[in-house]
């Protein structure tokens, strides 16, 4: 029994449904096959309730069917008479109206509409790919606003379409956003609205721009349809807005602000890199290698330095000054390096003495300090 009672409560459901549809046939059927899985007040009362809508209706046709297409019927002569043909006016009026909003869109208007509105996804929607950027995203809400906005697509459920292309691109150009429509936006539960035969989604459940499809348009058209649609705005969307036009305007600024921070770097890089290309070779090294092979002699201390082989024949300064500098050069280098084996031979000393510690002391009155001697082979003229 409880089997069965799950399954009219499922049945009453789709009732409801359909009832809400206007398909009544459909909804007695399954409030019938709910009686006979288990009976209930709810069922009986729908099915009361249904039946007496169709009793009024009948009622209403029988009325209607009785008075003939020619003449109204006229009890007074007085009022009866104008009151019918006023009816009468009234009946024509929205039938007159119906057929002037027919004329207002095209057969293409209405295919686009259904198919924006049958969409799957936001991507879908705007007609790109899941990784397009941010460009594209603006590129194809341009194209698609412009067509669909209600003062000029005046095709049944262009304003539903015209909003679900405002949304997207809403969510899409939201980084956070757009990484959590990744995610479950296309597993999240959808809410499905019947029209002219054909299911579609509602895409503002669960994933919601913060800021109405109408603003939206504004900011990328400067208000190109003033005096038709909407120009409704509440405190939230004026909010929200501003949030929005400052985020695009933040992302659009980003690389300017990261290349202004990088700019003392890069100068320091590319000052480097000048720098290196505009110095030339040392002319002489103190110390042989591959590039300076070639050994000669100060005149003055007889100090050793090393030139390129070709020195010879390409220097055109001055011997004696470059020799001067290649003794300046040696010399300050025996005075760094003295002073280093003094340091070290003096703490040595130190630390012998305070612990005490004889074979420390003599191995630290036995250190060479070859720098110091000799620069004082120098001096004294040896």
């Amino acid at each position: 029994m409880e089997g069965n009672r799950d399954e009219s409560e499922k049945c009453i459901r789709l009732a409801m449904q359909y009832l809400a549809l206007g398909e009544k046939e459909k909804a007695i059927k399954f409030l019938n096959k709910a009686e006979k899985l288990f009976p209930s007040e709810q069922a009986k009362g729908l099915l009361s309730k249904i039946n007496n809508s169709a009793s009024t209706d009948s009622e209403k046709k029988c009325e209607e069917s009785s008075v003939p297409n020619g003449n109204p019927p006229q009890t007074n002569g007085t009022g009866d008479t104008t009151t019918t043909e006023s009816t009468t006016r009234q009946r024509k009026t929205p039938t007159d109206q119906s057929v002037t909003t027919e004329k207002q869109y095209s057969q293409e208007q209405l295919v686009a509409v259904r198919r924006i509105r049958k969409c799957k996804d936001y991507y879908e929607i705007l007609g790109v790919a899941k990784d397009c950027s941010e460009d594209d995203l603006k590129k194809a809400y341009k194209k698609l606003a412009l067509k669909f906005h209600p003062d000029k697509n005046k095709a049944p459920g262009a304003t539903e379409a015209f909003k679900a292309i405002g949304n997207a691109l809403a969510v899409l150009t939201d980084t956070d956003k757009r990484r959590r429509y990744d995610q479950f936006g296309t597993e999240a539960e959808h809410v499905p609205r019947h029209s002219h035969g054909n299911y579609e989604y509602d895409y503002s459940r669960g994933f919601e721009g913060d800021i109405s499809a109408e603003e939206l348009f504004n900011m990328f058209f400067g208000g190109a349809f003033q005096p038709g649609h909407s120009r409704r705005m509440n405190a939230r969307h004026s909010h929200t807005r501003t949030q929005f036009n400052t985020n695009f305007q933040d992302r659009s600024e980003q690389p300017y602000a990261l290349l202004l921070q990088l700019s003392p770097i890069l100068f320091m890089i590319l000052l480097s890199l000048i720098s290196s290309l505009l110095m030339s070779d040392p002319l002489y090294s103190l110390q042989p290698d591959h590039k300076y092979s070639h050994e000669r002699r100060t005149h003055n201390l007889a100090i050793p330095y090393y030139v390129k082989p070709g020195f010879s024949t390409d220097y055109k300064g001055s011997i004696r000054q470059l020799e001067q500098s290649v003794e300046e050069d040696y010399l300050s280098t025996l005075r760094s390096n003295c002073f280093r084996e003094r340091s070290y031979k003096e703490n040595m000393l130190w630390r012998a003495r305070n612990f005490h510690d004889s074979r420390l002391y003599q191995k630290a009155q036995d250190m060479k300090t070859p720098s110091c001697d000799r620069l004082q082979n120098i001096y004294a003229g040896g």
